[in-house]
């Protein structure tokens, strides 16, 4: 992305009770581009998007927009017209939609014709124009949550920062307003920061992801290098890489690119370079591993082929989790046709594979 930088932050602190809980040395998002802070609850998401909306004074640090540090109350204030953010909570004024989608654009001193025109396209993006009257007290979560995101876009913000915009809502309500928002951000070209727990939304909306842990940014990327080559074992842990394994490198096949490690006894083949007696953890995601029958273990050439026996099987509506021992852990999903096929059963033993170029490396400390 060579999008022009909007937003930079540089030896960002925050501190509460004097203890730091935001700690950020550089960051920098630019035009156009969604990113999305994903971490557990408490790791100082919202923290972080306080601080970077002004309404959170750092201990230390300087926030940069368009080239010009946010650093006088003349310069916050002319920042904070240029953005809009949203709650977890809609927050609504006891009001009709219409007003309170408007109340930003009075602030501003705009025009009733111009807000008539800014209102309705924004009530009509998100799908509630024929709710234009209708008190806010009398909106379901969903439609006062499409409000409140309707508010914010209706000022036509340079950045909007979203605070878990979802969370409230039912499965049905969150696809189809997650959805309508896609479309939205593509069509407005509107710069956004996304702070989430929930992995899922994050790879849905995001051109980037910074995963946070104990007020720190430890990994930044486009979605498909953290999932698949995440920088340590929180990140692996948390994007869902269950299957990690800690050997040493025992054979390095340099012709090849290629090496050995040995787990628990057993030889993972693994594509790439290493050194002879390193210690690493080899991570596979899983997706990336398949299972299969006794039977066909020998027409199997996928690097990597072990017996496991399934431990335990647990449901997760269109695809199982699959927890094998196969002298060391391994977790696996399987749609339910592939199970049925198969079939598996606590206990039974089943051939698993994954092939070298899925194995993804975390570097130890020798």
């Amino acid at each position: 992305m060579n999008a022009t930088p909007v937003l930079e932050v540089e030896n960002l602190l925050v501190k509460r009770g004097g203890v730091r809980v935001l700690n950020i040395s550089s960051l920098l998002i630019r035009e156009r581009e969604v990113l999305t802070l994903i971490g557990p609850n408490g790791t100082g998401k919202s923290t972080f998007l306080l601080t970077l909306t002004c309404l959170l004074k750092p201990s230390q640090g300087s926030i940069i927009f368009k080239g010009q540090r946010v650093d006088t109350d003349q310069a916050i204030f002319t920042y904070r017209r240029r953005l809009a953010m949203v709650f977890q909570e809609p927050l609504l004024f006891n009001a009709t939609v219409f007003d309170n989608v408007a109340s930003g654009l009075k602030i501003r001193g705009i025009g009733k014709g111009e807000i008539q025109h800014q209102v309705m396209e924004c009530l009509e993006r998100f799908g509630i124009s024929h709710l234009s009257r209708r008190s806010a007290r009398k909106l379901s979560r969903g439609e006062a949550q499409r409000t409140s995101l309707a508010r914010a876009f209706a000022t036509r913000p340079e950045i909007v920062f979203l605070d878990e915009p979802f969370t409230s809502l039912d499965p049905p309500g969150r696809e189809s307003l997650m959805e309508d928002l896609v479309g939205i951000l593509r069509e407005t070209q509107t710069t956004a920061i996304l702070a989430t727990h929930d992995l899922q939304e994050a790879l849905r909306l995001s051109d980037r992801l910074a995963v946070m842990n104990e007020g720190k940014i430890v990994q930044i990327g486009a979605p498909t290098e953290v999932m698949n080559h995440p920088v340590d074992l929180f990140v692996a842990s948390f994007i869902g890489m269950e299957t990690l394994m800690t050997g040493s490198v025992i054979e390095v096949r340099e012709g090849e690119g290629a090496f050995t490690v040995s787990i628990s006894g057993h030889n993972v083949q693994v594509a790439g370079v290493a050194r002879p007696g390193e210690k690493v953890i080899c991570g596979v995601r899983p997706e990336h591993i398949t299972l299969s029958t006794n039977s066909l273990r020998g027409e199997l050439d996928t690097g990597n082929v072990f017996t496991g026996k399934i431990l335990k099987i647990i449901s997760l509506g269109l695809f199982c989790k699959v927890y094998l021992d196969c002298g060391f852990m391994v977790v696996a999903f399987v749609t339910y046709k592939s199970g049925e096929n198969l079939p598996l059963q606590e206990g039974e033993d089943v051939t698993v594979s994954f092939k070298s170029t899925a194995v993804h490396l975390i570097w130890q400390e020798n």
